[in-house]
């Protein structure tokens, strides 16, 4: 059986042991949850989960600045990239001496698949079908009452996430209206032209770009009827893969509390 990944390209499973490089943190902890963790010799620098990483996984740089010696030197058969997280020029050449698996899911429907594709791809279909079974009753998990809401990724310039984006899907599935759904990727908007849709709420996520009090402070003062979350850890609406439970868990508890 094969499994094609975001660009296409059929991968199929290779019997022994395999020599795993990840440059996507998110795909990092799934590989773990997925019980293949062993077979990784190499993340990168922001791959903070599993929080007590194995000896002997080497650090081989950023999601954006990967050291792609270091990377040849440690010989992979495989290596992940996102699509969105890593560089093509980067991918281009490490595409020299490994295969890639590249991915980029888009919503939590994806997701469910990307998993189910790993657990093809890595051998541990019995595992993956326990994690998107649990993503799926999360995902099914009766929403609250119905929101709009817009949440930044970036300032100077203010950038936010439109409507074919990971986290619009996953705010969507626990209730969320969109403001900028008519918008594609990341458009790049004035915090004014956005707060002039009235978002009900506006998420502010502490990754990519770290959001502090101090633009909490500042939406709250233009906008007293829009309610701020945040910050908080980023890695709740950015991360995809076994992340998205925990994204979504903690969505439909933050919410039910401020709706109290």
């Amino acid at each position: 059986m094969t499994v094609t990944d975001a660009l296409g390209q059929e991968h199929r499973q290779r019997s022994g042991s395999l020599r795993i490089i990840s440059l996507v943190p998110s795909i990092t902890e799934t590989l773990f949850d997925l019980g293949v963790g062993d077979a990784l010799v190499g993340v990168t620098d922001f791959c903070i989960f599993p929080a007590e990483m194995p000896d002997g996984i080497a650090r081989v740089g950023g999601t954006k600045n990967p050291a792609v010696e270091r990377i040849r030197s440690l010989k992979p058969d495989l290596v992940h990239v996102n699509l969105e997280e890593n560089l093509e020029k980067h991918a281009a050449e490490i595409r020299g001496f490994s295969r890639l698996f590249a991915s980029e899911p888009k919503t939590v429907e994806d997701v469910v698949k990307l998993i189910t594709d790993l657990g093809q791809l890595h051998d541990c279909r019995a595992a993956a079908a326990r994690w998107s079974a649990a993503l799926v009753e999360a995902s099914l998990a009766a929403p609250g009452e119905p929101f709009s809401f817009a949440c930044p990724i970036w300032k100077d310039p203010w950038m936010w996430c439109g409507g074919d984006t990971y986290v619009s899907s996953l705010v969507e599935t626990a209730g969320g209206r969109n403001v900028l759904a008519g918008h594609r990727r990341y458009p790049g908007l004035t915090l004014s032209a956005v707060l002039d849709l009235a978002p009900g709420i506006i998420f502010l996520p502490d990754e990519p770009y770290a959001f502090s009090e101090r633009e909490r402070e500042e939406i709250e003062s233009a906008a007293p009827a829009t309610r701020v979350i945040g910050p908080f850890p980023g890695h709740l609406f950015t991360w995809h893969g076994t992340r998205t439970i925990a994204g979504l868990r903690y969505l439909r508890e933050t919410l039910r509390s401020v709706n109290r």
